[in-house]
């Protein structure tokens, strides 16, 4: 009777049941190292699908042994959590040798130390299934994105980000145990497709991409119950769908180097991010994608990037030396990102960052203090505001010194970062200090009319409360600086912050107070 001895990743990507089923290994000894066990037991306790995937194949063995079909074996010895990762490799070798068996891998690394230690090596090959996947069936025509979670009804979105809605998809709940199979086939199947990749696997949650597909699972303790989520792109579409302007068209051909497309989830940024990294490859430019996960429809051309060693940073040090003239940084989230989207634009890198923002000038805002605010117009020159698949703003940045709008002394004079209507060329807003705050002033005379009237509901709201005559500066839609003579501040600040605590709940405003003889 023949022998084998399977490593972890045979059993996470449930070779061996394929195996037995056609016949290869009918009647052999299968020899499963106890450390093999150990190490699929830790990742399963850490809420890892690798781990759950092993130990189903795992019992899926167990049955044929009982079966008679095959003669399955636990041998050697256990190792601690602490050791699994340095010792199960090694373990899985000795028991090979021990047993004069064949040591059966799908790592090529495992495959090529086993065969330097002189041991017979079966190594298999990724397979691909012909059949789709039981989640994906889910995805008929205009399904945007699927949504299943336990004891609930299946649902999706249906339609194009413009015209969107939430349909059931079944009247039954879906099970813990329907789902844990179809997240269990869906991450094999990403195992041992070409096309396919677990992008992350973190205690309680796994991110797959699978062809055009990217899905993510969550379970307990991460999420409270079992829950799948997986989004397609609905369309791919060229620069040309969104009839743009000839002088939008060339300032993306010639000029913008620093754009960031913004726009809140769902709006269709990645979507237009794709169609710009195509106008670019287009044009004759190398084009290249950081992603964390790798989801951007692209053609071959265009090398996707991920975080090398979980490290963005380190990405970012490999492309600098690879020097491509684009790069589509898909998405900025933590100010490490802006960071990162910051050093390779003035290493002389294009850039092009994908935000989440509800508007415009909220892209903008997140640069402040991520960045040097004089810098900001050299990192980014276009922000591209998308909603409803459509583009609705687009503004440039730049550098400019002056007196502020609404200020007229030549004293006030002082470095501005310029927001401009692209289109227009109108000014919609200004970026500068004041004092040790950074001023987001609207500059279009209807939000210029609205931030007066918030300093003016402030100024009425103080003087009601303790008589006092304050100066009010809105230093954004949301923050505001108030001037006060020295006696009033005390009172409006309050007892332990309670009066101005009271103001800003009530006016939804973040109040700064400032002496006027400090002025």
């Amino acid at each position: 009777m023949k022998s084998y001895v399977p490593d972890a990743s045979t059993l996470i990507d449930g070779h061996l049941t394929r195996l037995v089923k056609s016949g290869e290994l009918q009647g052999c000894r299968i020899v499963v190292p106890n450390a093999v066990v150990a190490q699929l037991e830790q990742e399963a306790r850490l809420g890892k699908d690798s781990g759950f995937s092993g130990l189903a194949e795992l019992r899926r063995l167990k049955q044929f042994s009982d079966e008679g079909r095959i003669k399955l074996e636990l041998v050697g010895e256990r190792v601690s959590s602490g050791e699994v990762a340095t010792t199960v490799s090694a373990a899985v070798r000795e028991v090979t040798r021990a047993q004069g068996a064949v040591l059966i891998t799908s790592d090529e690394v495992m495959a090529e130390v086993g065969r330097v230690e002189g041991l017979e090596v079966w190594f298999l090959q990724p397979v691909t299934a012909e059949t789709k996947p039981k989640l994906l069936e889910y995805f008929r025509p205009g399904v945007m994105s699927v949504h299943l979670k336990e004891k609930v009804r299946p649902m999706a979105k249906v339609g194009r980000p413009d015209n969107m809605r939430l349909e059931v998809l079944d009247e039954n709940p879906l099970t813990e145990a329907q789902l844990r199979e179809m997240a269990h086939e869906i991450i094999e199947r990403a195992r041992q497709d070409p096309e396919g990749l677990v992008e992350i696997e973190r205690s309680g949650a796994t991110v797959v991409q699978f062809h055009e597909y990217r899905i993510a699972i969550a379970r307990p303790p991460f999420s409270d119950g079992l829950e799948i989520t997986a989004v397609r792109p609905i369309v791919k579409v060229s620069l040309d769908d969104y009839r743009l302007s000839e002088k939008l068209k060339e300032r993306l051909r010639k000029r913008a180097e620093g754009v960031l497309i913004a726009g809140p989830p769902g709006a269709g940024k990645t979507t237009f991010a794709q169609a710009l990294a195509e106008f670019y490859r287009a044009q004759g430019k190398i084009v290249k994608t950081m992603e964390s996960p790798r989801d951007l429809q692209v053609s071959d051309e265009i090398t996707q990037y991920t975080a090398l060693e979980g490290d963005m940073a380190k990405t970012a040090d490999i492309l600098l030396l690879v020097r491509p003239d684009y790069t589509i940084y898909d998405e900025l989230r933590k100010t490490s990102d802006f960071q990162i989207f910051a050093d390779m634009r003035l290493a002389g890198v294009g850039m092009v960052g994908v935000v989440h923002s509800t508007r415009a000038i909220d892209a903008v805002q997140r640069l402040i203090g991520r960045v040097e605010l004089g810098m900001i117009p050299m990192i980014v020159d276009t922000v591209i505001f998308i909603k409803e698949g459509q583009i609705k703003e687009v503004y440039s940045l730049s550098t400019k010194v002056g007196v502020p709008h609404g200020m007229v002394e030549a004293d006030l004079a002082r470095p501005m970062v310029e927001v401009t209507d692209f289109e227009t060329g109108e000014t919609v807003y200004q970026i500068y200090s004041f004092g040790e705050e950074v001023v987001v002033m609207p500059v279009k005379r209807e939000a210029l009319r609205d931030a007066q009237k918030k300093a003016e509901r402030i100024r009425s709201e103080i003087r009601r409360l303790v008589g006092g005559d304050v100066e009010v500066k809105m230093v954004s839609d949301d923050s505001a600086v108030v001037i006060a003579d020295e006696d009033d501040i005390s009172k409006i600040i309050g007892r332990g912050g309670r009066t101005v605590d009271r103001l800003e709940r009530k006016l939804g405003v973040r109040i700064e107070v400032q002496s006027r003889e400090a002025e």
